[in-house]
């Protein structure tokens, strides 16, 4: 086997250094010499705030955005100068686009005519992507009919049909409210289980990515700020902005000595082995626990908010930063109430220094 076979095996697409710029030659890159490998039958989802280069670094792999410098390649083969049409790849929308004259069956069997199947293959395609999508005989319907839940399922079963090496979606689920996304995001994991599709996703929605994917990319000015499973992600932002941007606002400016922070909190306990020096350090509201006032480090409840499952608390220290706490609703103080706070060292993660 050559070295590029070997590769072709192990990497469904592989980014290299690839560069996207809009506007002025001095204007900062919409994708700004971006590495990145998906391997066959794995879900990759890319979060990131507007602006971050997300639906620029989808397009680019289509084929829909020249690159200005880099190479896409799919599965081995680089892809400068393949027309969108010819790289193999399926898009999803967020708004679907339907072809509202035709009706169901028509919209899914699209990329088939294209590719000229027979009629009988067709039929059998359509018929077994709607059983899977759960729109089994759903074939004569009209679009205008469908809901939104449906309309995104036949939009699915479209981008299907053509069996892509890649599936790409964007803002796959932005449309439909909240319980719906929910139930389907578990759906489309189970379904591109089930047909061993690999996918690349962009979504704004945290949740909807840490459900759906294998490996989390968040992305900031078009540069990738971290990649790993959802866990890794979660349990361990890199840096200062992945951790706010996945909703942490316990930060701070540290400085380590002898396995102990010192932060505008007071002392805050590190992991073992964090190296001495100046950091930057997030303590989860997990691991915020409140104790007696005289016992911890004393502070005013400023506000709390209901969140379903927890209690989040806002505390004022009488020095220092507004810290958030997370804790049972039946222990959560009233506003107003004067509590102490320790912090747990399992929850204390240091971020990197060097990067905001």
């Amino acid at each position: 086997m050559t070295a590029q076979a070997g590769t072709a095996a192990s990497e469904m697409l592989r980014l290299d250094g690839v560069t996207v710029r809009f506007g002025t030659p001095g204007a900062r890159p919409a994708l700004d010499g971006v590495d990145l490998e998906v391997a066959p039958h794995e879900i990759v989802c890319v979060l990131g705030p507007s602006g971050s280069g997300k639906s620029t670094l989808l397009r680019a792999v289509a084929g829909l955005q020249p690159t200005d410098a880099g190479t896409v390649r799919l599965a081995g083969r680089d892809q400068t100068g393949v027309p969108p049409h010819r790289r193999g790849v399926g898009l999803m929308f967020q708004d679907h686009q339907l072809f509202p004259q035709r009706d169901v069956a028509g919209n899914v069997a699209f990329g088939l005519r294209m590719r000229r199947s027979s009629r009988t293959e067709q039929e059998r395609t359509v018929a077994e992507l709607l059983d899977l999508v759960g729109l089994p005989g759903a074939q004569r319907r009209a679009v205008a009919s469908l809901s939104g839940g449906e309309q995104q399922r036949v939009a699915l079963a479209r981008a299907l049909a053509p069996r892509p090496r890649l599936l790409m979606l964007d803002e796959p689920l932005g449309q439909l409210d909240r319980g719906l996304r929910e139930r389907l995001v578990v759906e489309l994991r189970r379904l591109f289980r089930e047909l061993g599709t690999t996918v690349l996703a962009v979504t704004h929605d945290q949740g909807e990515a840490f459900a759906l994917a294998d490996r989390v990319v968040v992305m900031r000015d078009g540069r990738i700020a971290q990649s790993g499973t959802p866990l890794e992600v979660w349990q361990r932002p890199a840096t200062a902005f992945v951790a706010r941007f996945l909703g942490f606002d316990n930060v701070v400016e540290a400085s380590v000595q002898a396995g102990v922070a010192a932060t505008p909190w007071g002392k805050v306990p590190v992991p073992d082995g964090t190296p001495g020096g100046p950091c930057r350090l997030l303590v989860r509201p997990a691991g915020v626990r409140l104790t007696a006032a005289a016992d911890g480090l004393p502070c005013t409840v400023a506000a709390r908010t209901f969140r379903g499952t927890h209690v989040a608390l806002l505390l004022q220290p009488a020095d220092g930063p507004q810290i958030e706490a997370a804790c049972p609703l039946h222990e959560a103080p009233e506003t107003g109430a004067r509590v102490g706070i320790s912090f747990a060292v399992e929850d204390v993660v240091v971020l990197d220094a060097a990067a905001e």
